[in-house]
């Protein structure tokens, strides 16, 4: 039985505080077939409010987030292009411990992104 779950974070860099209202959504990849697994909307401190994939439904494999920055973006106040720079950003990675809490933060402005295994 798995131990482990996944968590999401995001932080808006440029303007120096959570992303509070940003969908994030949840993908198993499997080849080239993508099924969802879930559908999230970030709270004030920028955190989803449970684990984006729990304990009873944590297993390896091959997964990806997704967020849909370009609302947000407008949202607080960044000049709108056409297309915008960042909108649906998606971020793959591996899940290869169900023990462990593996926790994919995104780090956001309105022309840069970045991610990395937090804990």
């Amino acid at each position: 039985m798995s131990q482990g779950y996944l968590t999401t974070h995001v932080l808006d860099t440029a303007r120096g505080c959570p992303a509070a209202g940003i969908a994030v959504v949840l993908y198993r990849v499997d080849g080239d077939t993508r099924s969802l697994l879930a559908r999230a909307v970030t709270n004030a401190d920028g955190r989803t409010d449970a684990p984006i994939l729990g304990t009873d439904d944590f297993a390896t494999g091959t997964y990806e987030l997704v967020f849909e920055a370009g609302t947000y973006l407008t949202a607080s106040g960044v000049a709108p292009e056409e297309p915008r720079f960042l909108d649906s950003i998606p971020i793959r990675f591996g899940i290869s411990d169900l023990t462990s809490h593996y926790h994919v933060p995104l780090l956001l402005s309105p022309f840069g992104y970045a991610t990395y295994r937090g804990s």
